[in-house]
């Protein structure tokens, strides 16, 4: 009787540890069994409820149980799990700042991949919406999306209310999201004869030249950013350019709980990835979800892959570097504009790298700025916000964050993830834009 409550105390004080996805095995998607798990880890969540603000997933749960006739989880109709399980976007916020029950506590408990999972069952059952599987088609759409014409187009209706409203009708996109903008003269177009000049000096921490994973948002849909950022390393004396080539990272797909389209994105990514890494290059995405990919989820998933395990060692989050630089003294502090007060809110994919805040303390040292950090969620997920019967939920997720920016009345607010930004707009129904953090240092800079 004495050994269990020590090994739980050990359990809880160590550092939660992930275990790999066994998505290959067919018992992953056999449905008996995932209901089984589901329920056990339900029951845990209810005992605790430590994790009822952090999305809809725990209140949906805690509502089910509640309104049951037992009053607990055996009372809840397995159909119903899917409730819960609809509403998890995988933000990881729950195993890595909430749960005292994560591995290598005994109870073993993931919510998010136990999550995922069950949206892997669903995919293999072929019930997903064809709305949500074109939502998260990253590169074909925005292929169409970006043809002159048809971009501008698109743009055209996605700002048009009465064509809004048909596209809530038709295809279940909510009138209200605001959609991403695409734009025909990409990152890749805009750098496509871009050259760097800057001399190499690698550091103990970095190799000093780096190799753009420009993603699907950054490259067709918010194109600023890539060049802020080429602008800003260069300023560093880092040298520059872009992968040869790329794809979606799989991070709409996983979501989805399509695994198999995950794979076939790494088996065209990490290659490329591998090759500008063995001439002696760091990679750098500026999407956070897009870094996890690869640091954490690719690596779960093909735990035996020694590519992907290489790429997970040498890709980095754009401030990361940075700051890595700085740590090695090669980092430029010759801000010539301060910003006065910015709202910095860190994005949900950034905080769970277990990096520390490493955008905020890069904007901290620009000269008379003062910075307020925000780590809340903003509900946006990529493609929760603007599905028509989520959306209205991912705003009440973001009210803190907007009433935090209110309260501070800053000059800027900025996140990481660029849908963030737009869903914090969006639900503030401010007028003033989001900018990326990237965008107010090379102000600071004055590059």
């Amino acid at each position: 009787m004495t050994d269990a409550p020590s090994k739980i105390r050990e359990g809880s004080l160590d550092a939660p540890t992930r275990h790999k996805l066994d998505w290959k095995n067919p018992d992953f998607y056999n449905e008996e069994l995932l209901n089984i798990e589901l329920e056990r880890i339900f029951d845990i969540c209810h005992g605790c409820r430590r994790c009822v603000s952090l999305c809809h997933s725990f209140p949906t749960l805690f509502d089910l149980v509640d309104e049951s006739d037992t009053m607990e989880v055996d009372g809840v109709k397995k159909a119903d799990y899917w409730n819960v399980v609809d509403q998890c976007y995988l933000c990881d916020l729950c195993y890595l700042t909430k749960c005292p029950y994560v591995p290598p506590h005994e109870w073993n408990l993931d919510f998010p991949h136990t999550m995922l999972r069950a949206k892997a069952v669903k995919f293999k059952k072929g019930e997903t919406s064809t709305r949500d599987k074109i939502l998260t088609s990253t590169d074909a759409v925005g292929s169409l999306a970006g043809i002159p014409v048809v971009s501008t187009v698109i743009n055209k209706v996605n700002k048009n209310t009465a064509a809004r409203k048909v596209l809530e009708n038709v295809l279940g996109v909510h009138a209200d999201a605001i959609l991403p903008e695409y734009h025909s003269n990409n990152a890749r177009k805009r750098l496509a004869s871009h050259e760097s000049d800057s001399q190499v000096i690698a550091t103990e921490s970095t190799t000093g030249q780096v190799s753009i994973f420009a993603t699907c948002y950054g490259n067709r849909n918010s194109p600023q950013i890539i060049e802020d950022m080429v602008s800003i390393f260069e300023h560093n004396g880092i040298k520059t350019d872009l992968l040869s080539k790329e794809v979606c990272c799989g991070m709409p797909k996983l979501e989805l709980g399509d695994l198999e389209s995950v794979e076939k994105a790494k088996d065209i990514n990490i290659p490329v990835m591998l090759e500008k890494i063995n001439q002696g290059y760091d990679i750098i995405a500026p999407i956070p979800s897009c870094v996890l990919m690869f640091k954490q989820e690719l690596p779960l998933m093909f735990p035996d892959d020694a590519d992907v395990k290489k790429v997970q060692q040498h890709i980095y989050d754009p401030f990361e570097y940075l700051m890595l630089r700085h740590k090695d003294g090669k980092l430029k502090t010759d801000f010539k504009q301060s910003l006065g007060k910015v709202s910095y809110h860190a994005a949900c994919h950034l905080r769970v790298q277990n990096i520390g805040l490493k955008t905020r303390d890069l904007l901290k040292m620009i000269p008379d700025t003062e910075v307020s950090t925000i780590e809340r969620c903003s509900g946006h997920d990529g493609t929760y916000a603007v599905k028509k019967e989520f959306h209205e939920i991912s705003k009440k997720i973001c009210r803190p964050v907007v009433n935090q920016i209110k309260k501070f009345e800053p000059d800027y607010y900025a996140s990481d993830c660029p849908m963030a930004g737009e869903q914090i707009q969006n639900t503030a129904k401010s007028e003033q834009p989001a900018m990326h953090p990237l965008s107010l240092i090379r102000k600071a800079y004055d590059i």
